[in-house]
């Protein structure tokens, strides 16, 4: 199927192929970011690849979409076909050259390296949001509200407004995970203008959450695998 489209680009977890209508076909890969052969959901670059970890965020990413549909939240997803490995999703602009939007529950990974002196590994936090520009290069760095309006990428207005639409969607993965007794630590999103409304973009996977199973960090694989069960059940 992808072969009848062209490739726009390929990406560290997926490949991303222009399809008409102003729509895109995604497929799934089964890299995953880290460093070192450790996954990280923070990382910029390819740790390792974990065998049936395409298909596993896809079919959690399907999951996510759906909820967020039944919460009236916005998403450029479209449709997905489990057989090809693929979703079709609404072609939507990003900020800038791609902005990162982090919502932090606890205090770990690079929060706690960069603030450790203030702050003890684990600390409950109230969704902190921050935001990382796209660029490898120079390692996603850090960026203002302010630095974002310098740069012509968001005014105020809408930097408050994907703080709000972070958390919300927060709390709805938070919610769902919780019922499995999980705990959602850390999550990483993308957004974007499909027209002129503002959407979520990219996968809701293992991937690019962090989430705690007893105090301790759960496998990627092991996560999705426990989210998709419940779908089971519950069919």
């Amino acid at each position: 199927m992808m072969n009848q489209y062209p490739l726009l680009y390929k990406g560290k977890t997926k490949d991303v192929y222009q399809m008409p209508d102003n729509q895109v076909l995604l497929r799934f890969k089964d890299d995953v970011t880290g460093t070192d052969g450790v996954f990280d959901p923070g990382a910029n670059t390819v740790g390792l690849s974990i065998s049936g970890m395409g298909l596993a965020n896809l079919k959690m990413s399907l999951h996510f979409f759906q909820l967020l549909e039944e919460a009236g939240i916005k998403t450029h997803f479209v449709s997905a076909d489990l057989n090809q490995g693929t979703m079709v999703v609404k072609a939507a602009r990003p900020f800038g050259k791609g902005l990162e939007v982090i919502c932090r529950r606890r205090a770990v990974g690079s929060f706690i390296r960069r603030y450790g002196a203030y702050i003890d590994s684990g600390t409950p936090l109230d969704d902190y949001v921050e935001m990382t520009i796209k660029d490898d290069e120079r390692g996603d760095p850090l960026i203002t509200k302010e630095g974002l309006a310098a740069l012509h990428i968001l005014d105020e207005a809408r930097y408050e407004e994907l703080v709000q639409l972070t958390k919300r969607i927060t709390a709805v993965i938070a919610r769902d995970l919780d019922w499995l007794d999980l705990e959602l630590i850390d999550i990483k999103y993308e957004f974007g203008l499909a027209g002129e409304e503002l959407v979520l973009m990219d996968e809701i996977s293992a991937g690019n959450m962090r989430v705690w199973d007893e105090s301790a960090s759960i496998e990627a694989l092991a996560l999705a695998q426990r989210v998709l069960e419940k779908d089971i059940k519950n069919a």
